[in-house]
């Protein structure tokens, strides 16, 4: 998943874990409210006097948990920092966390149960939960942060997609394929992708990527539960690919990689973000994976030396020793520091109702950690919030399991491109 698509395989236990975190980040200061609206803070779902509640409807158990899992535990760990800088409005922040296995109705009774105490949801994670969730959480006007990626996603004033979109990554990555890889005008290029928005999104882009490049898209679409893509791999060496370009889960993508050096095929592959998991390096085809195969990503490698993102490394180290340093800890630590910057925006306009709170999130017109990724435009929300990707490549002596390639960049071939509506 961009879309995610930015992750270890071991799963955490339990299909419902509740997470209480006291949070730190200077939060903003000001005199907490009695509960309910009393007091000088106007408040709403999920806000008491001395409490914000969230909620992440997550993945422990399915075919992304691994970066549930990183995504989760980065979340916990700047909530918790928040805390121990005092929380926000004098309140400490409660993050709940639900497993739904990315299964939509175990996503949908998540939400009936977490939704109604929760003032924002920072962490979504898949296209189709999210799709099946918008027009409830629209109703309920809650800010949500999904880790999906998908086009399809952008036009809600109450959903935010983080950084690019996956067709503009794929656009972004067949650009890199042109320049680098000697792919050219004429040239047949692979495609596999998998069913629903993720897949569908990131084909809008190879679609008008291949038009632009007077390129030939060889198409191969497969289902979340297909494990084997011996079938994929023979359709692409069949049609004499050039490249291919890969956006399935993280297993998928190993296993057509493994397959398609095994017959022979041996040619570049640029990725969705959610194509790769850092634990694919300690499996057989971790060395084939480190050869040719590159991800576009709006999210930057931990190996690229930023100093806050070694500050972030340390600490999450620290918080969890031993566990994989990836792209979901980035990304899990974004997200959980955009609703945190909404919530303390809000506290300053004395406004923690799910309305005050969307508001102050979507005046913020420049949001930069200091990590090295383009900032990011909350204003609209009918278009990405970034448009540059990241060229990274998978490497077993890099932090974080990727080398960066290429730094953030909007490619020339994706700047007359608009995604189309959803």
């Amino acid at each position: 998943m961009k879309h995610p698509m930015n992750r270890r395989r071991a799963m955490l236990a339990a299909a419902a874990v509740s997470l209480s975190v006291a949070v730190g980040a200077a939060g903003c200061s000001g005199k907490a409210a009695e509960g309910g609206g009393s007091g000088d803070v106007k408040a709403g779902p999920g806000v008491t006097k001395d409490k914000i509640t969230l909620s992440a409807l997550t993945d422990l158990t399915g075919p992304y948990a691994a970066l549930g899992k990183g995504v989760t535990q980065a979340q916990k760990l700047y909530y918790d920092q928040l805390n121990a800088a005092g929380g926000v409005c004098g309140r400490k922040i409660e993050l709940v966390v639900r497993d739904h296995g990315y299964d939509v109705q175990k996503a949908l009774a998540a939400y009936s149960e977490v939704g109604p105490r929760s003032a924002a949801i920072p962490q979504v994670i898949g296209s189709p939960i999210t799709i099946a969730l918008r027009q409830r959480l629209e109703n309920d006007h809650l800010l949500t942060i999904p880790q999906a990626w998908s086009h399809t996603l952008l036009g809600s004033k109450y959903v935010q997609l983080t950084g690019t979109t996956y067709d503009l990554d794929i656009i972004n990555g067949v650009d890199f394929l042109m320049r680098a890889k000697g792919v050219k005008k004429g040239d047949k290029v692979g495609h596999l992708y998998l069913e629903g928005d993720y897949g569908l999104s990131a084909l809008a882009g190879a679609k008008y990527a291949a038009g632009k490049a007077g390129l030939t898209l060889v198409e191969q679409q497969v289902k979340a539960t297909d494990a084997d893509m011996t079938a994929q791999a023979g359709a692409f060496k069949k049609a004499g690919v050039k490249a291919i370009l890969v956006s399935v889960s993280p297993k998928q993508a190993a296993s057509l990689v493994g397959v398609a050096a095994a017959s022979g095929l041996n040619v570049p592959y640029a990725a969705s973000n959610s194509a790769f998991a850092q634990q694919l390096l300690a499996t057989q085809v971790g060395g084939i994976m480190q050869k040719d195969y590159y991800v576009a990503t709006a999210g930057p490698p931990f190996s690229s030396g930023t100093p806050a993102l070694q500050k972030l490394a340390g600490e999450y180290q620290m918080a969890y020793k031993g566990e994989p340093l990836d792209s979901a800890v980035y990304s899990g630590y974004v997200t959980a520091a955009i609703v945190g910057e909404a919530l303390k925006k809000a506290c300053q306009s004395k406004d923690l109702t799910r309305d005050g709170i969307v508001a102050a999130h979507r005046s913020n017109a420049r949001f930069d950690l200091g990590f090295g990724a383009a900032t990011m435009d909350f204003t609209q929300w009918n278009r990405p919030s970034a448009r540059g990707s990241f060229i990274v490549k998978p490497d077993k002596a890099s932090q974080g399991g990727t080398k960066l390639v290429e730094p953030s960049k909007e490619s020339e071939l994706a700047k007359g491109y608009n995604p189309p509506a959803g």
